[in-house]
């Protein structure tokens, strides 16, 4: 393995700046496409469940073939910038078209067009996403180097995704109503639409600082491989899929809370002016995650703590927050700020897996490489925005069967109110749905990651200090 340098300041900010930009993007169609198609323009919610879900199926074929693309291409600015900037540009401008989708299509037109530019959105994504975190084994050193970039990116990636938590509603808001906006759905509309252009304009300027200043290192010794041979070689690394199975239990659990919370301040907690309430919840939710990948996980370890026994901890920690929030979801609360209780255990542990996830998936391509004789970094990396993504359609489409079944919409409020408190106009039971919704599935999700993790995964430190040094050596052998 060649020697390389310390990573330059200029290239960690540059790259950090990149996950700010992308996470931003990401957050945003994760957490309010949902919201935007079925409460602001009337879109079925089961149609657009199916739609998500579809998506995200389709995604099992596109994002593991982006991959072998990655792997195979050759340029003089390397394999994997191309593909990070042209993925950039492409899903910028489809965010934005998938947000200023024409209110007066029918409903047949809304979701077909909801169809189209959400797919086109995965797409274009996948493009960048692949790349972008393919670059951590290509450009750092295995150890401390790695797991230091990682965790600055996931800190970074979780800026990014606490800027659009905390500003969105605020801010749809106020471009709604800027923009000659006059009841709350038309502000809403309109609202969307220039705030997804200005996310759109950030995500390509950080971009364009992370290509510019990030350089491939080491792409040697990533094999071309067919799209048979790749997934042979996930199935063969056991490591990589038993981390594969926890994030995809992990992000289904906390994506359902997330395309719910909005519904749950709106139609639950209420009041007339509920998005004001909603910001204050994320902004201390947001403040915490980035504070938990920051702060919170050096300091566990540094206090001697493995990545492991970290990852349970916070699996607990996430675990202890969900069940608060179902206690207090049960009682006649009102004030805004009983809530940070169980949003410090979830925002917190969300943070911290975020970037124990990666490192666990960046060590699981230094052990195929060892048990294979095969560097995979795009295939196993590739799995990761995969399962993300396919995640999220899952927790989408039993978010909208929850939305659905409890019949949460706005359709019945008329446009001239926009004072109204739509609590008001919820049944008990319907809150009682959304409730049990976000809290107990997400509990059972979590308490099979711990047990699926713990029979699974075996890459410890000592484990990882062993295949580190068969690399070094430069000799393969089977681990």
């Amino acid at each position: 393995m060649e020697e390389q340098k310390r990573l330059s300041t200029r290239s960690k900010v540059s790259y950090g700046l990149g996950a700010v930009g992308k996470d931003m993007v990401y957050m945003l169609s994760a957490s309010y496409v949902l919201y935007y198609f079925q409460d602001v323009l009337g879109v079925n919610a089961i149609a657009m469940g199916v739609i998500l879900l579809i998506a995200r199926v389709f995604d099992a074929f596109n994002d593991p073939i982006m991959g072998v693309v990655v792997a195979k291409t050759r340029t003089r600015w390397g394999k994997f910038r191309p593909w990070l900037l042209i993925g950039t540009l492409t899903n910028a401008v489809v965010l934005f078209l998938m947000f200023a989708c024409p209110p007066t299509l029918s409903a047949g037109g809304l979701v077909a067009y909801a169809a189209v530019f959400y797919i086109l959105w995965g797409m274009t994504y996948t493009m960048m996403d692949i790349p972008y975190w393919s670059m951590i084994p290509a450009f750092t050193r295995s150890g401390r180097e790695r797991e230091n970039l990682t965790t600055l990116a996931r800190s970074c990636a979780g800026v990014g995704s606490a800027i659009i938590t905390v500003v969105t509603m605020m801010a749809v808001h106020f471009l709604g109503g800027a923009f000659g906006g006059t009841g709350p759905k038309e502000i809403e509309i309109i609202g969307f639409k220039w705030f997804s252009l200005i996310v759109a304009v950030l995500f390509v300027l950080f971009t364009v600082l992370t290509c510019v200043n990030i350089k491939e290192r080491s792409t040697a010794r990533m094999e071309t491989t067919s799209v048979g041979q790749m997934f042979k070689a996930l199935v063969q690394n056991d490591q990589a899929m038993a981390v594969v199975v926890a994030i995809v239990l992990i992000n289904c659990s906390i994506y359902l809370t997330s395309n719910l919370v909005i519904y749950f301040f709106k139609y639950d907690f209420g009041g007339t002016a509920w998005y004001g309430d909603y910001t204050l919840f994320n902004t201390f939710g947001g403040a915490i995650q980035v504070l938990s990948m920051m702060l919170f996980y050096p300091l566990l370890r540094k206090g001697g703590l493995s990545n492991i026994k970290i990852f349970f901890v916070t699996l607990g920690l996430a675990i202890l927050g969900y069940v608060v929030l179902l206690g207090l979801a049960f009682t006649n609360m009102n004030v805004v700020y009983l809530l940070f209780i169980p949003a410090f255990c979830i925002f917190a542990a969300n943070g911290i897996l975020s970037i124990l996830t990666t490192v666990f998936l960046a060590n699981s391509v230094d052990y195929g490489e060892v048990k294979n004789a095969r560097r995979d970094e795009s295939v196993i990396f590739s799995m990761q925005t995969f399962v993300v993504k396919l995640a999220s359609g899952i927790a989408a489409f039993a978010a909208s069967i929850c939305l659905a079944v409890n019949k949460l919409s706005d359709a019945a409020v008329t446009e001239a109110d926009q004072t109204v408190d739509f609590a008001a106009a919820v049944s008990q039971s319907a809150k009682a749905g959304l409730r049990m919704t976000m809290t107990v599935l997400p509990i059972i999700g979590l308490v099979v990651a711990v047990l699926w993790f713990r029979r699974r995964y075996k890459l410890n430190e000592a484990k990882m200090a062993e295949i580190n040094a068969v690399l070094q050596s430069g000799k393969g052998e089977r681990v």
